[in-house]
């Protein structure tokens, strides 16, 4: 679904990205690790059209074939179902929470479809449509979370990009929330990349891991295969081998 090879990226003149090679399957989970600073965000950035990139592939398997990442907009992307939910969560704060919802499926012009999205999303996330009508910048961490989430998924993404999903999140609030997406895998297939710095409950979930260092893909394996990895249960996961 999601092929990325020899991927270079500089942010004002630092290289950030130093030649990422990853894969993701379709209907796979795959968790992106490593420690702050590594390239995870700048590689979300880049694959959803957000960063250029200066050299190497990255492809998506499109509805219609095969989309050159490299030299599609972000507005392409999203109309082939890559879609990102970014880190910190960016809802709009003085927006309700149903007018953040519809943002999402912006480029959907199927008003019967966009209302059948929607009671998708009020089902998945029913405190949302408690709060459907009060302004999303009053919700708590989790339910912005839960709100930015609902969002993307109104654009019927077939890849779903997720950058710290429990970022600022209780314990329990994140079991919540990486629960929900692991029944949107298996339930809707969905694709998932998933950045995220709690390193053992993302491998727990995941078909496949990638660990990260300075821009670039240090290990890979199955999520259990790296959890089982002594050097990244010391490095990461602070576990003493």
């Amino acid at each position: 679904m999601l092929t990325v090879e020899d991927l270079h990226l500089v942010r004002g003149r630092t290289p950030v990205l130093r030649g990422v090679d990853l894969s993701v399957g379709a209907g796979e989970i795959a968790a992106l690790i490593g420690a702050n600073g590594s390239g995870k965000t700048s590689t979300l950035m880049a694959l959803s059209g957000l960063l250029p990139i200066q050299k190497g592939r990255a492809q998506l398997e499109g509805p219609d074939g095969p989309l050159d990442i490299a030299r599609s907009n972000p507005a392409a992307l999203v109309a082939a179902g890559l879609i990102h939910c970014p880190e910190g969560r960016q809802v709009f704060a003085q927006l309700t929470v149903e007018e953040n919802l519809r943002l999402g499926a912006y480029l959907n012009r199927d008003t019967a479809r966009v209302a059948e999205l929607l009671a998708a999303v009020y089902d998945l996330f029913p405190i949302l449509a408690e709060r459907r009508h009060l302004s999303a910048g009053g919700l708590s961490g989790g339910e912005q979370m839960m709100l930015a989430v609902g969002r993307a998924l109104m654009a019927e993404p077939r890849v779903l990009l997720l950058d710290e999903p429990s970022l600022g999140l209780a314990p329990q609030v994140t079991e919540t929330i990486f629960d929900t997406l692991q029944d949107l895998n298996a339930r809707k297939g969905v694709t998932l990349l998933i950045v995220e710095q709690n390193a053992v409950l993302a491998l727990e979930i995941a078909h496949r891991g990638y660990v990260m260092q300075e821009g670039r893909i240090a290990r890979s394996g199955t999520g259990q295969e790296l959890l089982g990895d002594a050097a990244v249960l010391e490095a990461y996961l602070g576990v003493s081998a």
